[in-house]
């Protein structure tokens, strides 16, 4: 069987991509994988995201390449995934997630303690830059795109103070900074799916064989976990770029549920946690999606 992978360009993406091959060789030695490399949308511009489509920029040359046949499947950043997919895809398969939690770089002498300093920070999102906001509302908050090291190296240059990334790109990447701040849940709560590799396949294929090869790399505590997350940022009529954050954290079948949602200034901020189990999920996040939306987290989500 010859599998084509579609993939971004990105030493990251590039890095994800040979990790799920690595998982589909264990189970299936005699797979033989392309790598289909695409330069995205998201890519050929250094916009703000969020003024010109949204993380969707990333995906849709991607399920291009698999509309038409040129990929048989697509690896992601699930994070970067629209919550609401095109019913032509879906996501087949999620590796085992890395760490959640984002991190702010800090140049050299800088603290925790400076954050209530008007210090310059870049970030590409307005999710990290709310909650910014919420800790300290004179903080400079700039924008700033590329992949990791660019974004490292623009800080150097540009004489920023500190960048925000995901921890899981610098565990990935295996960069070390000599100054990094990580944020706890209660500053900063992740992007829905953040830490976790998605795999897309045309949803006529779930059942191929294709797909029964990759049931079998999937890691399903992941994949239930990012499953919940999405459906609640889709529920919230947002998207991968609204100020909202979802972890749900799963084990022995209990499951944690937490939900921030902040104004773009970082001036009202909604959270809610509830705690039930997995085999109850159905109605728990039916219930938690509700007390969301009374709360008002639509309305701020569509300022």
């Amino acid at each position: 069987m010859k599998i084509k992978i579609a993939t971004r360009l990105s030493p990251l993406a590039l890095l994800q991509t040979n990790e799920v091959i690595e998982k589909i060789k264990f189970h299936d030695s005699k797979c033989t994988c392309e790598i289909v490399k695409i330069k995205s949308d998201g890519d050929l511009t250094d916009l703000p995201l969020h003024t010109i489509g949204g993380k969707g920029l990333f995906v849709s040359k991607l399920e291009e390449a698999l509309r038409n046949g040129e990929a048989d499947i697509a690896v992601h950043s699930l994070k970067d995934v629209p919550a609401i997919l095109d019913p032509q895809f879906s996501i087949a398969a999620t590796l085992q997630r890395e760490a959640v939690g984002d991190a702010l770089l800090l140049k050299e002498g800088l603290g925790e303690a400076d954050l209530s300093k008007n210090l310059t920070i870049a970030t590409s999102g307005p999710r990290r830059k709310s909650q910014l906001l919420a800790i300290n509302s004179n903080l400079n908050i700039v924008p700033i795109r590329g992949n990791i090291q660019t974004r490292i190296d623009k800080m150097k240059t540009d004489g920023l103070d500190g960048l925000v990334v995901a921890k899981a790109a610098l565990n990935r990447l295996e960069i070390l900074h000599p100054n990094i701040f990580l944020f706890s849940e209660e500053q900063m709560l992740p992007a829905s799916a953040q830490g976790a590799i998605g795999i897309e396949i045309n949803t006529n294929t779930v059942s191929s064989e294709v797909g029964n090869l990759l049931k079998l790399i999937n890691d399903k505590i992941t994949y239930q976990a990012t499953e919940i997350e999405r459906q609640v940022v889709a529920s919230m009529q947002g998207n991968c770029l609204s100020p909202i954050s979802v972890l749900c954290l799963i084990k022995d079948q209990r499951v944690k549920l937490k939900a921030r949602v902040t104004s773009q200034d970082g001036n009202e901020v909604i959270n809610e946690t509830t705690k039930f189990k997995l085999k109850n999920k159905v109605n728990a996040v039916h219930d938690f999606i509700k007390i969301l939306i009374g709360n008002g987290a639509r309305e701020i989500i569509q300022r």
